[in-house]
């Protein structure tokens, strides 16, 4: 039976209503995305059609997912909210503290033993406000999410971008910043701008070596890491209903590379079968009675061109297996032309690993394709060129593995099994062979590739694939490998081939567990007490932001002017940084200081206009609060693409940048700048990024009118006395202004509650 299966029911209960409401308010038929965004309206049925992409819209999610590393912050945040319980069904997921290094058993046990103060923290405010926990080692929060929480028709928001790998469901679901997870947890309405709708429509079934993760592969090359930003893809067509339920989780999961603000399929028999092999009868019953309501209306998908903003058409039996990489997962090579583009850019051709897992590719079903690979390698004497590592998506599919000797067989070729956890993917991994200078090769089935992301090491080069395409190339430790043509000398000497992957979408013998991690909160949890150390190192109570003056902010210098792609990463890594998620100064060490300085092409190495000597960036600002000088930060296009990571707007917050310019935002950082109190602004001419220099001084001259849609003029003095005038807009509506006022959303909350 399912979780919250009462709430579930409520929303079906009311969905034919608000479908046909909304209809009627558009005038016109409803794409799914439509359908689902109109029916989680906050004031209930819709009383007036939105405009795509410019309306700012509350909406009222059904559930809220976190992951430990963000957790920590949204629930120090929750804590100050001033509510006994949270209004909405919410879970913790510990997936994101655990390093990978030896192997499931000893690393998990390593990381209870590093981390238990915060999961001790997590469990307990867990236990206190009523939020389901999954202990480490449970699973992958968007694995555990699907086998357990998702559900057809429904709305969710998650503090990690993969959040959207519900889609595949047939949710609307979207990653947050834990501010805004915090605003639905108390009980308040959740705002968006209404999303711009891409439709892609597949045809055609998937054949050969050729997987799920290639149509998202595929999409990424065609709409590069921004090209979905402020958009929902939805995809439909008879070669959607031919894809399996967790491949449809793969496509959503990775869209929020293209800065998708979710993606999403309609529910069909797939769907159905997953419900049911996952113990929820209860929910595809329920869903089959709205089943109409649970996918676009016909005409939409007879005539996408009229109801999309943009179409994109795949002929799924056309599609050819693709890898992308390095360095962005929207730079796509189809494996064909891979020798030829690797040899062009001097890619290196050794494959040093294969890593198969992440919350993108770690099912039941992209293990069997995997080791149907894996499993020929042993049985045709072909010894493994690369170093295999492996990451089951949660305890059920691992335990389920196991027991249909799926893991035996990575085993035989001395893949290593890490845990039920991210691992490597968000860059906790201790890697057993540390490369230097030399530039390197990985391969993996993950969704991320920016430079240091897996181990931290620039020289890494790591390109994306799908989980059999991985074990293949690992296998023959090759990177121009094309398993389609290519043959390999086993250990007598003969030539052979691999065959192509076969894959099992839902174990015959159903899924089993025997402990899967959960932790149910009290029904009462007010005599729970929840302690934070003032020596800890790990966590650290939130003191409040600082409200605006309301005046003009003047005197202002530039901390960093950021060359090229900034994202979450280069502003507040991962990695080993994690250990301090629940610790906002000591994370702020890391700030920015992965971001590549304009005037030297250094990173963390700026210039002090107090000094005039170059040091961190962390250190630079610290010296600028001290004295009480504001600072802005400059930056490029898609100013903070990547994860969810709040840290990215509260770190600059916490040491005293005011204002962040930049040519444009990615969707999630833009928001939680404006959740933080800090000023997000966009070039009005994106040439004018050109016209600042590494001394210069910003007033914000009529800052003291800052209104909705009027643009914001900034006076920049250069060193030399020359000044220039630059026009800045935003996208701050009425009630976002009321944020940046009081300093933070979170003390709008604490007031309102008050």
């Amino acid at each position: 039976m399912a979780y919250d299966i009462d709430m579930i029911k409520k929303v079906y209960a009311q969905m034919a209503e608000r479908v046909e409401k909304a209809r009627k308010v558009v005038g016109k038929p409803l794409t799914l995305s439509e359908k689902i965004l109109y029916s989680h309206l906050w004031d209930g049925v819709a009383e007036q059609k939105y405009e795509r992409g410019k309306d700012y819209v509350n909406f009222s999610p059904d559930r809220i997912a976190c992951q430990d590393a963000t957790a920590q912050m949204a629930l120090l945040q929750f804590m100050q909210a001033g509510k006994k319980k949270v209004e909405v069904p919410t879970t913790v997921h510990c997936d994101h503290l655990i390093q990978a290094k030896q192997g499931a058993a000893k690393d998990l046990k390593s990381a209870n033993e590093t981390s238990h103060e915060v999961f001790d923290f997590l469990g307990s405010v867990s236990n206190k406000y009523g939020i389901g926990f999954w202990k480490p080692g449970a699973g992958i929060i968007h694995q555990v999410v699907l086998e357990n929480y998702a559900f057809p028709g429904g709305m969710m928001i998650g503090t990690d971008s993969h959040t959207v790998n519900a889609g595949g469901l047939g949710m609307v679901a979207i990653g947050v910043g834990g501010a805004d997870a915090v605003d639905v947890m108390a009980g308040m309405p959740w705002e968006l701008k209404f999303p711009r709708l891409i439709g892609v429509k597949l045809t055609g079934k998937l054949n050969g070596w050729t997987a799920s993760k290639d149509v998202i592969l595929k999409v990424a090359g065609i709409l590069t890491v921004k090209g979905g930003t402020g958009a929902i893809i939805e995809y439909f067509g008879e070669g959607a209903k031919n894809l399996s339920c967790t491949g449809k989780g793969t496509i959503c999961n990775m869209g929020a590379e293209v800065g998708a603000t979710t993606s999403t399929f309609g529910y069909d028999d797939s769907m159905e079968r997953f419900l049911r092999a996952t113990d929820r009868n209860d929910v595809a019953d329920a869903a089959n009675e709205v089943r109409e309501h649970l996918t676009g209306d016909d005409e939409v998908y007879a005539n996408p061109e009229q109801y999309f903003d943009e179409v994109i058409e795949i002929d799924l039996s056309e599609l050819r297996p693709h890898l992308n990489g390095p360095f962005t997962p929207d730079l796509a090579t189809p494996i064909s032309e891979m020798s030829k583009k690797a040899k062009e850019n001097d890619w290196p051709i050794d494959v040093d690993w294969g890593l198969i897992g992440s919350c993108t590719n770690s099912s039941y079903e992209d293990l069997t394709r995997a080791a149907s690979i894996a499993k020929q390698a042993v049985d045709k004497k072909i010894k493994a060129k690369s170093d295999f590592g492996i990451n089951p998506g949660s305890e059920q599919i691992r335990y389920t593995a196991e027991r249909d000797g799926l893991l035996k067989i990575f085993e035989d070729l001395d893949a290593t099994i890490f845990t039920n956890a991210c691992g490597p993917c968000i860059g906790q991994w201790d890697r057993s062979d540390r490369k230097g200078e030399e530039k390197n090769t990985i391969v993996h089935s993950f969704n991320r590739n920016f430079s240091k992301r897996a181990d931290g090491n620039p020289n890494t080069h790591a390109f994306v694939g799908s989980p059999e395409m991985v074990a293949a190339i690992a296998i023959s430790g090759r990177l121009d490998f094309d398993p389609t043509r290519d043959k390999l000398i086993n250990e007598d000497g003969e030539e052979v081939m691999l065959e192509e992957p076969q894959g099992i979408e839902l174990p015959s013998q159903g899924f089993e567990v025997k402990e899967n991690g959960y932790v149910e909160p009290l029904e009462d949890g007010s005599g729970v007490s929840v302690s934070v150390s003032e020596d800890s190192e790990r966590l650290q109570l939130l003191t409040p932001f600082e409200p605006w003056d309301g005046k003009n902010l003047l005197g202002a210098k530039l901390l960093i002017k950021a060359d090229g792609k900034c994202t979450t990463d280069h502003i507040s890594m991962a990695g080993p940084w994690l250990r301090y998620r629940g610790h906002l100064d000591n994370i702020s060490n890391n700030c920015l200081i992965g971001a590549v300085n304009a005037f030297n092409m250094k990173t963390n190495f700026v210039k002090s206009q107090l000094t005039g000597e170059y040091g961190g960036v962390p250190d630079t600002q610290r010296e600028y609060k001290e004295k009480g000088i504001p600072t802005v930060v400059v930056g490029d296009h898609n100013y903070g693409e990547g994860s969810s990571r709040e840290h990215a707007a509260m770190e600059p917050r916490h040491l005293g940048v005011k204002v962040v310019i930049v040519k444009s935002f990615a969707r999630i950082h833009e928001t939680n700048l404006k959740k933080q109190g800090m000023l997000g602004l966009t070039f009005a001419n994106e040439n004018d990024y050109d016209l600042i220099q590494e001394d210069d001084t910003f007033n914000f001259i009529d800052l003291e009118d800052f209104a909705e849609g009027k643009p914001i003029t900034v006076e920049v003095v250069h060193a030399d006395g020359t000044k220039d005038l630059i026009k800045t807009n935003h996208t701050y509506n009425e009630n976002q202004i009321e944020w940046y006022k009081e300093g933070s959303a979170l003390n709008l909350i604490k007031k309102l509650n008050a």
